[in-house]
């Protein structure tokens, strides 16, 4: 209960999060809590608005969800050192808002979650060996650094830097399969949700996040 109560009020706040991220982009970790509480200069109008109504209900489906993946997580991975799991599904939560919003996914976001991954792995807490976590890990950041150079000609911002990280991340916590499963996943979830809205480009960075949450549950 300790777990969905904290991912109902972590869900809440991944909106507010990711509109402040859209507004500075924090070179540290400190800058980005310092901002992130530093109050904004808000008008009686602003709560009047339509936009905010939207705001509030996208904050409030945001932590259902939030607590509804932690419960499914926590009854089907078991309670034993959940708070690494807890911690992959938020910030991979956070970073799927963050990209959709401003097309970034930052350093502060995607360096916690691979050094998370690792720290499970080495206290046996994540779901790959550290032989495969640092495999993983390295085959998400080589393999669509190679992609990118076998297709540069052709689009030359095919993966950014910050989709680099996160491939990185996920191979860390899910290995090589897990890697190549949240990569076709996401590829296909991309090309539907394009093709359904009907767009050319679209942040790739919340596919391979989801994409990620699901894997999970379905490899382990």
């Amino acid at each position: 209960m300790f777990y969905v109560l904290g991912a109902f009020l972590f869900g809440i706040m991944v909106p507010y999060m990711a509109r402040r991220f859209a507004k500075f982009m924090p070179a540290t970790f400190a800058m980005a809590v310092v901002e992130m509480f530093r109050p904004g200069k808000k008008t009686k109008a602003y709560y009047q608005v339509k936009e905010y109504k939207k705001f509030m209900w996208r904050s409030l489906m945001s932590g259902i969800i939030a607590a509804a993946l932690t419960w499914s997580a926590y009854w089907h991975f078991g309670s034993d050192d959940f708070g690494f799991i807890a911690c992959f599904i938020w910030l991979l939560l956070l970073l799927a808002e963050v990209d959709y919003r401003t097309f970034l996914l930052p350093d502060i976001l995607t360096v916690p979650l691979l050094i998370i991954g690792f720290a499970a792995a080495a206290f046996n807490s994540g779901w790959v060996v550290v032989e495969d976590c640092a495999i993983g890990a390295l085959v998400g950041y080589f393999l669509p650094v190679a992609v990118s150079l076998l297709i540069v000609a052709w689009k030359k911002d095919a993966f950014g830097g910050g989709d680099i990280k996160l491939l990185a991340a996920l191979g860390a916590w899910l290995g090589v399969e897990g890697l190549l499963c949240v990569i076709v996943t996401a590829s296909i979830a991309g090309m539907i949700y394009a093709i359904l809205r009907r767009k050319k480009e679209l942040a790739f960075g919340p596919m391979l996040a989801l994409a990620g949450i699901v894997v999970a549950f379905w490899l382990f």
